[in-house]
């Protein structure tokens, strides 16, 4: 049985393919995905906890720091489970990096504390958001796909980043056949907004 709906890996990243097919516009994004991803994270590090449960208290490059179980756990928890859940090798990969961002975002709020903090993860969140706009607007020549589906832009897009690295670089497939598939289907989604531009046009 197939799989539907946010589950569909296939269609998701069809669909986010055919936002990104200009070389700079995905390096951009490669660029700014993931520490809009881990920006959040700081800021959450600030929510306060969600159990009365045992802090991890660790000690590194000579400072202490605290993991807290709040709002910032449970973001990393479903993204890392869902992620997983997407594709058992990519996924995992994607989820450890989760986790690893959920640790370090950690021993970085800790160290900035909440008033420096706050406005770092402004400028960083500002920054990468400008620059992703740019990179649809300058070179992608296409609205961002948030327009049309916020689920991708704040959900999928760190494992989208990730699978297009492994893809691009490692020639990495989720099963055989699986670029071929999605690749078919960017070129249709693609194909489709343009006669969907011109009919506006005349």
């Amino acid at each position: 049985m197939g799989r539907t709906g946010l589950f569909d890996l296939e269609k998701n990243f069809a669909f986010y393919g055919a936002y990104h097919t200009n070389p700079i516009n995905i390096a951009i994004h490669v660029l700014f995905v993931w520490p809009i991803f881990f920006s959040a994270l700081v800021f959450l590090y600030f929510a306060p906890p969600f159990f009365n449960l045992p802090n991890f208290e660790f000690f590194l490059f000579g400072n202490n720091f605290v993991l807290v179980w709040n709002l910032g756990f449970l973001f990393t928890l479903v993204y890392s489970v869902f992620y997983a859940s997407l594709d058992l090798k990519a996924g995992s990969l994607a989820a450890l990096l989760c986790v690893v961002c959920w640790v370090a975002s950690s021993f970085v709020a800790n160290q900035l504390g909440w008033h420096l903090a706050w406005k770092v993860v402004l400028v960083v969140q500002l920054v990468c958001w400008i620059g992703q706009f740019i990179g649809h607007g300058v070179f992608e020549k296409r609205a961002p796909a948030l327009l049309d589906n916020l689920t991708q832009a704040f959900v999928m897009a760190p494992f989208f980043v990730l699978l297009e690295i492994l893809q691009s670089v490692f020639g990495y497939e989720p099963y055989p056949g699986f670029h071929s598939i999605v690749q078919a289907k960017v070129e249709a989604n693609i194909e489709e907004w343009q006669g969907s531009k011109q009919r506006l046009i005349s």
